[in-house]
């Protein structure tokens, strides 16, 4: 079992900037993936970014060169710094963890909503 607790949402201009933080804990010896999706109204959930056991980092093409995805081992926890908002970012954004034996878990969501 792994728990996630997801803080950092909130409302922005456009232009500006937010982290979003999500802190593990439980099995989190067996974490293979770890990452953050985000659903927009109407939209399916998507991948934004994610990191994997070996260091290997993802990212959709949308957030290229905006978001950087960190995780710091030491307090198990993985941040998305998301700069140069734009109104399209809106949406609830999930952590997501997989852990080696294949299971998914997800956080409860943080809402982003970025003005024009």
């Amino acid at each position: 079992q792994v728990q996630l607790v997801e803080s950092g949402g909130g409302l922005v201009q456009a232009g500006g900037s937010l982290r979003l933080s999500c802190a593990t804990s439980g099995s989190i010896f067996s974490i293979t993936r770890m990452g953050w999706y985000r659903q927009a109204p109407g939209k399916q959930r998507e991948l934004v970014a994610a990191i994997l056991s070996g260091g290997t980092t993802n990212y959709a093409d949308s957030v290229k060169g905006r978001f950087t995805l960190s995780r710091d081992n030491a307090e198990n926890t993985v941040y998305l710094q998301m700069n140069s908002l734009k109104p399209e970012d809106t949406a609830v954004y999930y952590c997501h963890v997989r852990l080696a034996v294949g299971s998914n878990y997800w956080g409860q969501g943080t809402q982003v909503t970025v003005s024009s």
